[in-house]
């Protein structure tokens, strides 16, 4: 695959971007195109490595390694070395429904188990991914395809997500009636309102959903199934329900002064700063960073959109908190390849706000202890100590206060970005859904069959916060074993 003494002749490269101080002014993407000469050389670097193990999508060390959807990488790579483009999106298109979605917001678990990885930087795979999708789309070459013929079927999607939009593209192929229920405004889940616009346009995301209609798909909104819609009604005018409803229960940080005015979760934040760019915001859900200095709980991704987001609305500092050690910047002893590199990196978040600020935000090992209020009830700062991770009597490592080393850093407005501990309670109290020992929906992988008959899940509320990439190939999975429900067999891949 690709030039055989590529690898040795072509350097990585990645997309070019704007400057950090030039692109917080707005909320346009900031990655740039690469001309096709340099993506050409990017695609000759994948080597002919007998065993792919980019394109695995296995759990190693606790976290993916290689593509969890098993994109054909090396395929599709040589495919754009010699220059056939549209060969290359039929190719990509076999496993991945939104390849402009991954393409963008992927953290690339398959660069992470590249062999070319082991030497040297691997391959520049999301670039290209991108490249070939937003190629499809510029070109003409990605239209509305809707199946020849219907079955006859119906099936309820509840949740518009990346799991839920998957499900329903596939299933919308295999010729059933497909209607998607979302509680918000616009189709589209986390991909619209959880990810902020300069990681992800929504003009990308409404591109797709306009063509998953255009080829028979329904989709209604401003509909919550288990509040607007009870739940068990779709059982009575469905063959089918499927449940992707995502993780939305955030994890909360139950310290002294939690309820103080300022303090949010991040999703509520994100969401609002996107709803108002899209001019469907109230203003009395705004949460607006300006002129405060803002701190985030968490280090994760959803804390560095965070970061970058407080930054564009002009908040006057901000500092991102990590209960975990500081990564080393080369793989450790016991983070041997193919598995995900657990390795310091510097996210567009952090380089952002090291532009401004002069310095990173981030400090590791760092937890909150305390919220401090101000006459009004609004949080003023926060009081935080150092920790040291240590095992205990169950061998099980735990953060262990540090003492002297208590602060109060200012703050105004508190982000908590500490993840999400399962799906919301509603639909499955409801139809009484039986449950696994996390709280997340039970429902075997690789069958998806909940304890209630004709009750599929997948996702988030299925296997737990995840990627986006991981939903895609839940909902993929899924749709084929409810097809197979429906039909006795399944023609879908």
């Amino acid at each position: 695959m690709g030039k055989p003494t590529g690898f040795l002749e072509y350097a990585r490269e990645l997309p070019p971007e704007l400057p950090p101080l030039q692109r917080i002014r707005n909320w346009d993407e900031f990655h740039l195109p690469m001309d096709e000469a340099a993506l050409r050389a990017q695609g000759a670097r994948c080597m002919d490595c007998g065993t792919p193990f980019c394109h695995t999508g296995m759990i190693l060390g606790g976290a993916a390694s290689g593509c969890p959807i098993n994109n054909l990488i090396p395929e599709w790579n040589d495919l754009v070395y010699r220059g056939l483009w549209r060969e290359a999106l039929e190719r990509l298109h076999k496993t991945n429904n939104f390849p402009e979605f991954t393409g963008r917001v992927c953290p690339a678990p398959c660069e992470g188990a590249c062999v070319l990885g082991i030497i040297r930087p691997p391959v520049t795979i999301k670039a290209i991914e991108c490249a070939i999708a937003d190629r499809g789309w510029e070109s003409g070459w990605i239209t509305p395809r809707p199946p020849q013929k219907r079955t006859g079927k119906k099936v309820a999607i509840v949740g518009s997500g990346p799991a839920g939009l998957s499900c329903a593209d596939q299933l919308n192929r295999a010729g059933h009636w497909v209607t998607v229920y979302e509680r918000a405004d616009r189709v589209g889940g986390l991909l619209m309102y959880g990810i902020p616009n300069m990681k992800l346009d929504k003009r990308v995301v409404q591109r797709r959903v306009d063509l998953l209609a255009q080829e028979g798909i329904r989709f209604i909104t401003n509909c919550e199934v288990g509040r607007d819609l009870p739940a068990g009604k779709l059982l009575e005018e469905y063959d089918a329900v499927v449940l992707c409803c995502g993780a939305t229960k955030p994890r909360d940080l139950p310290v002294e002064g939690r309820n103080l005015k300022g303090i949010h979760f991040a999703m509520e934040f994100l969401t609002a700063n996107t709803k108002r760019l899209l001019g469907g915001g109230a203003d009395h859900d705004f949460i607006d960073a300006r002129g405060r200095d803002v701190i985030v709980v968490g280090g994760g991704d959803t804390g560095t959109d965070c970061v970058a987001t407080a930054l564009r609305q002009g908040c006057r500092s901000v500092l991102q908190l990590e209960i975990l050690p500081k990564p080393p910047e080369t793989r450790a002893p016991n983070n041997p390849w193919p598995e995900w590199p657990r390795i310091f990196r510097v996210d567009y978040g952090q380089e952002e706000a090291a532009a401004v600020q002069g310095e990173d935000p981030r400090r590791y090992r760092t937890t909150v202890v305390r919220f401090l209020g101000d006459e009004t009830g609004h949080v003023k700062g926060v009081r935080t100590v150092m920790v040291d991770w240590q095992k205990d009597a169950q061998g099980r490592f735990t953060p262990v206060p540090v003492p002297g080393t208590e602060q109060t850093l200012p703050a105004q407005l508190v982000l908590l970005a500490m993840g999400f501990l399962g799906p919301e309670d509603t639909i499955l109290d409801q139809l009484e859904l039986e449950r696994d020992p996390r709280g997340n929906v039970k429902a075997e992988y690789g069958r998806f069959q909940t304890s209630v008959p004709r009750v599929f899940a997948a996702g988030d509320m299925r296997r737990g916060q995840s990627l986006v990439v991981w939903a895609i190939n839940e909902g993929r999975a899924c749709a084929r074993e409810v097809d197979r429900f429906l039909m006795g067999q399944t023609v879908l891949p």
